[in-house]
């Protein structure tokens, strides 16, 4: 992974790219599809929103043009989303969440943009967008009916499976990740919880066979009535075969033995390259409990060693991660928090937002996403 750092009219863009010197073999000719993960912050003097996210913007177009690779996915994590929303340029190439998630750098948004070299997507509505190699990516759906987080949750996963089905696969073998966003996390999530439980037993995803990659975390729509947001990633070319799935057994427990259905990370495998999704991770052990209740500190020491679990086991490592999300229940905690996350990887693309965890004990919970180059894989390129 390269990394850098891009300064651009008052925003910086931490940069981690994937592809520039070695590849599969296409068209008789040595050539990899780029890649690139963008995490892009006002870094400016400006306090007026309207040009703070103008020029978050800016920067992400800029940097597909230099780049020359076209967005496939991007994420508004704002301050005031209500408010901020309507201000965006339109989402006219790719998907796009927005969700109220306060930056802990002060600042009104941060914005999380993948790219990636010959991609064209195209709008199929309700928030999913598709190539014709089979990727597909769900933003948000701004047209979603507000209910309960437990009627949502079922909408939001059937409408995907059904997507899925009518174009010759399934949720169980090929969707590779899901976020849910819910807002008052703490009374709430036992809905996303028990919504998405019923969708996945009905699709033959248990503990006997797998579950999803996902982030369950504290966030806000645009739209006030609606109480939770959903997207995923998915990818119609992918074999089971090719997927592994993360447990880092030695460290963490399965999900379901606490009543929910997720794994805690996912490798793909490519003729070129190697995916890693790894979920929401916090501060638990192989049994289950809080490690360290209470110790900000000590619950971000252990949050990172497992996902250094995970990773080693998706045959990954940190120099394989293309960008972070670390997620606070409580701003007071972000000096220390930063401090450690910049100490150990101040390269890697990063965003810090206020954003509780689906469990009130842990007060930091991280994601990420791995890109690794991998030689003579009997898979076609991604």
């Amino acid at each position: 992974m390269k990394y850098s750092e891009i300064r651009y009219n008052g925003a910086t863009a931490r940069l981690a790219q994937f592809g520039e010197e070695t590849g599969a073999v296409r068209d008789g000719l040595s050539h990899i599809r780029r890649e690139a993960h963008a995490v892009i912050t006002f870094t400016g003097d400006e306090s007026d929103v309207d040009i703070q996210l103008k020029t978050l913007a800016a920067t992400a177009e800029h940097i597909g043009e230099e780049s020359g690779m076209t967005p496939v996915f991007e994420r508004y994590m704002l301050s005031d989303p209500s408010n901020q929303a309507v201000l965006l340029p339109p989402a006219d190439q790719c998907a796009r969440s927005v969700i109220g998630q306060s930056p802990l750098d002060g600042t009104k948004g941060v914005l999380l943009v993948i790219y990636q070299e010959d991609a064209t997507f195209q709008e199929n509505g309700e928030g999913v967008w598709s190539d014709s190699r089979g990727r597909i990516w769900v933003g948000d759906d701004t047209d979603a009916e507000p209910g309960d987080p437990h009627g949502m949750t079922k909408r939001y996963l059937d409408r995907l499976s059904r997507y899925l089905k009518d174009a010759g696969g399934s949720l169980a073998d090929n969707c590779l990740r899901t976020w849910f966003f819910v807002r008052d996390i703490d009374n709430n999530y036992h809905g996303v919880v028990t919504g998405r439980n019923e969708v996945f037993a009905g699709e033959g995803l248990t503990p006997a066979t797998h579950f999803i990659a996902s982030t369950g975390i504290a966030g806000t729509l645009p739209s006030p009535p609606s109480l939770v947001a959903f997207n995923a990633y998915a990818d119609l070319s992918v074999r089971p075969e090719q997927i592994k799935y993360l447990y880092g057994k030695t460290h963490l427990n399965p999900t379901y033995e606490y009543g929910v259905a997720f794994e805690r990370g996912t490798a793909v495998d490519y003729g070129d390259r190697r995916h890693g999704f790894i979920s929401g991770t916090a501060s638990i052990d192989n049994r289950g409990e809080i490690v360290a209740p209470g110790d900000v500190r000590a619950q971000t020491e252990r949050m990172i060693e497992n996902i250094e679990v995970l990773l080693r086991e998706g045959g990954c490592s940190w120099e394989d991660v293309a960008h972070m999300i670390v997620y606070l229940r409580d701003i007071a905690d972000f000096r220390i928090v930063r401090e450690i996350m910049e100490s150990r990887f101040p390269d890697i693309p990063k965003a810090f937002t206020l954003a509780p965890v689906c469990r009130p004990g842990w007060l930091v919970e991280t994601e990420c996403m791995a890109v690794k180059g991998l030689e003579n894989s009997r898979y076609a390129p991604f």
